[in-house]
């Protein structure tokens, strides 16, 4: 066993800040601003204040496949967010996401600005916003939405859990990293015997609901998120590749998965977009 057998809870539990791991210097167990901090407008009608994590990938991915569309409405600002210095905690962002969390969107394209968080949230505000990317069929639509709230409720496992521990935790635990493995195992099977039926999530039609899980399971179906690729076998996951593959070959996903990151490969690396054009220019 791995599990630190001297550890015992306390009868009250106190925030410790030098609880270690990667992300301790900025999780804390207390809401609002940290300090006065105004958020950068851009000249198009959708202000993004993001990172290119799987959250943030949703959202430009969706921006992207809209302007592809033609929606010229769609053109977007994306401004980047560094959560490891703290930026998500500044006052003019939690004025937009009380929660604190990339991706937020601001939409001044009416005559008051509309805030939008939660990534699922601003997929379902934009689908309805431009009529696209939601099947038109109610039963469709159903189906697109439960698969949606599905990635929402599912991925704390991947992310918040496994992901944690895998990678981030400050030292390996072997209960929760076999808790979390076989709860994403799961979950990857749960997609892969659905994706055996049908192209997409919803079915026939690409849709939020894929554009939603793809930055996730995708990326780990791929071996692309934690390098657990092996560790859980992912190959196994036929139809899940054959899924995310397909989706990676879309040029507005390609663009999308750029923006906002600031690391890996220079050449998938956009940290701010606020034209089409910035993604010719080189790194």
């Amino acid at each position: 066993m791995s599990d630190n057998p001297e550890y015992l809870p306390p009868k009250v539990w106190t925030w410790d800040k030098a609880s270690g791991g990667k992300f301790a210097h900025i999780n804390r167990p207390i809401a609002g601003a940290t300090h006065d901090k105004a958020l950068p407008v851009g000249k198009h009608p959708l202000q993004l204040y993001s990172l290119g994590t799987p959250n943030g990938i949703k959202v430009t991915v969706m921006l992207e496949e809209l302007l592809a569309l033609g929606h010229s409405g769609a053109e977007y600002d994306a401004w980047l967010i560094n959560i490891q210095e703290g930026q998500q905690f500044g006052s003019d962002f939690v004025a937009i996401n009380p929660n604190s969390k990339i991706p937020a969107l601001l939409d001044r394209s009416g005559s008051e600005p509309v805030r939008v968080f939660e990534s699922a949230a601003i997929l379902w505000y934009l689908a309805q916003k431009f009529d696209a990317f939601m099947p038109k069929d109610f039963i469709l639509q159903t189906e697109c939405m439960s698969w949606l709230f599905w990635q929402m409720g599912s991925t704390p496992f991947l992310g918040g859990g496994f992901g944690h521990f895998y990678a981030y935790a400050p030292s390996k635990m072997e209960y929760p990293i076999n808790r979390f493995a076989m709860e994403v195992k799961r979950q990857m099977d749960v997609l892969d015997k659905h994706l055996a039926e049908r192209p997409y999530l919803a079915g026939e039609e690409y849709s939020i609901a894929d554009m939603s899980v793809w930055p996730w399971y995708g990326a780990l179906a791929k071996g692309q998120l934690y390098e657990a690729g092996e560790f859980l076998q992912v190959q196994e996951y036929t139809h899940v590749i054959r899924w995310a593959d397909a989706i990676a070959k879309r040029p507005a996903v390609q663009r999308g998965r750029k923006v906002n990151r600031t690391w890996g490969d220079a050449d998938n690396q956009l940290a701010e977009r606020h034209d089409a054009s910035d993604f010719d220019k080189k790194p």
